[in-house]
């Protein structure tokens, strides 16, 4: 395993343990809740990272944002497939210390967790004996080819409000205002009665589980066998036998676990597998199916309401699934062409919205309460039959939100107002099939994905060109940092996964690359 080192540098001890002291509680009080968990970030496919310590336009307009490591762990390519965005555990506490953990899938059927601080391999798990072994196409791989996932939850994150934690109103404090002396207890002044007694207070609804009690923390996989494995966190161990999900073979793609019920989409129809969504049962182990119309668009997978409301788009048709059945409950008919990118849902004004791209170029977006039309639809802005992907969408501190597509050449910024009107806001600087962007805090981050020739009959990879990451102003569109010829191969599968003030990258020669600020220790 090819790996550079981490650029560091040294504090003291003394003053390193009271940072930690100090930082400690916040990072307690986000434990769980600000962590990039599934593909997309999030349920609902946001690519929206809320709060981030480092990382702002500020920052990113200064030097010092840069590779901080790449590895190259042990991995056959399959196809195009090499290695899947992580899904990431900020500050995890075990018998071994804290830990910042990633964890990555391999498109040889293998998982690998990365100490993300120290850049080695804390533990790996392979299934690739028992896996399907079909050499596969570039339409249908075989292996590891969705994403692995984290149990994460249906409600909507926090939306930032521009100030960072801590109390909202100043301290007081028992020292008087300045010249004017200590704060005292004027002794001729009665003292008031105290208050009644207060009436017994009726029993209480039980208190909610506690954040900081102790739980297990999983991580999920599905391999090539259609096995989803359930692991611990901290070592790899599977405590119980993998359940039956997918027939072998099934090219599968955006897997969430929500609620103790997995979902995920498959596409290509590839070993005779329906194109659709499927929902497996944890616990009762029963499996779900809803078949799909037509192929199923994007590369996000299903999106997830906080209603439980599965999303998904295949063909013209962008169709509302019952949570855990499947069952469809109702389905908007695009009126541009069949869908190009999976959706993304989010909250505005009141009204949950589902927003996704289709053939002839444009976005689209619905009212999750009336399928019957669209809430809002933009004028043509992409390469017709481009297939973008998936989408980002973010709110500002303002109450704006935005919505972030790929049109095949550049990444185009819709904001989106009361009235139901969608206006472009900027567009970026010309980048090759770009991806889903992410944004942190008000930075996006786009790339730039490069591309590939082949030779027809070797399949094999002759030239290409190289991904490129850029961070871009999200009110502007205009450039702060690009990541230059750091990358030296192009992206094919998987996208950007970021988090803790680190932004992943993995190309398709299976070198994983870290962006972020020097760490300090």
């Amino acid at each position: 395993m090819e790996m550079t080192p981490l650029v560091l540098r040294r504090i003291p001890l003394a003053t390193a343990g009271l940072l930690l002291a100090l930082q400690s509680p916040v990072a307690f009080a986000q434990r769980g809740s600000g962590d990039w968990m599934t593909n997309g970030f999030d349920a609902q496919r946001s690519y929206w990272v809320r709060n981030d310590e480092k990382i702002s336009k500020a920052s990113m307009s200064k030097p010092g944002f840069g590779l901080l490591w790449k590895a190259k762990p042990v991995n056959t390519a399959r196809q195009l497939n090499t290695l899947t965005p992580p899904a990431l555990l900020d500050f995890y506490i075990s018998y071994r210390g804290f830990r910042t953990l990633g964890f990555f899938g391999a498109s040889n059927d293998r998982v690998i967790a990365y100490d993300l601080h120290l850049s080695r391999v804390e533990w790996e798990k392979s299934y690739a004996a028992k896996s399907n072994r079909m050499a596969g196409t570039v339409a249908c791989p075989g292996g590891m080819t969705s994403n692995v996932t984290r149990p994460t939850v249906l409600a909507y994150r926090p939306v930032p409000t521009g100030s960072g934690p801590g109390r909202g109103t100043p301290a007081k404090s028992g020292v008087g205002e300045p010249y004017e002396g200590a704060v005292t207890i004027r002794r001729d002044v009665p003292r008031p009665a105290p208050p009644p007694p207060v009436a017994a207070a009726k029993p209480a609804a039980p208190a909610a589980p506690s954040p900081f009690s102790p739980r297990i923390q999983w991580v999920n996989a599905l391999t090539g066998d259609g096995q989803l494995h359930s692991l611990y966190v901290s070592n790899g161990e599977e405590p119980a036998p993998a359940v039956p999900f997918l027939p072998v073979g099934a090219n599968a793609n955006g897997l969430v676990v929500v609620d103790r019920f997995a979902y995920v989409a498959t596409q290509n129809s590839c070993s005779g597998v329906d194109n659709g969504v499927w929902a497996l049962d944890m616990d009762g182990k029963s499996v779900s199916k809803w078949k799909a119309p037509a192929n199923v668009a994007g590369t996000a997978g299903p999106a997830i309401a906080p209603d439980g409301t599965v999303y998904v788009t295949a063909g013209a048709e962008l169709s509302a699934l019952a949570a855990k059945t499947l069952t469809q409950k109702g389905s908007y008919k695009s009126t541009a062409g069949e869908f190009t990118s999976s959706p993304v849902v989010f909250e505005f004004k009141g009204k949950n919205l589902v927003a996704a791209t289709s053939a002839q170029g444009h976005l689209q977006v619905v009212d999750t309460g009336d399928l019957s039309k669209p809430f809002a639809q933009s004028a043509a802005f992409a390469t017709p039959g481009y297939q973008a992907g998936g989408l980002a969408s973010w709110q500002d501190p303002s109450g704006t939100r935005w919505i972030l597509a790929p049109s095949g050449k550049n990444i185009t910024a819709f904001k989106l107002d009361g009235e139901g009107k969608l206006e472009v806001a900027w567009t970026s600087r010309d980048l090759v099939s770009p991806m889903t962007p992410v944004v942190i805090n008000g930075v996006v981050f786009a790339l730039s994905s490069g591309e590939f020739r082949s030779d027809s009959v070797k399949t094999t990879v002759e030239k290409s060109v190289p991904a490129v990451l850029y961070a871009l102003d999200s009110a502007t569109g205009k450039e702060l940092w690009n990541s230059g010829a750091t990358m030296t191969s192009f992206v094919h599968s998987g996208g950007l996964s970021a988090g803790d003030s680190r932004v992943y990258v993995a190309t398709y020669e299976g070198t994983q690359y870290v962006f972020s600020f020097p760490f300090e220790i």
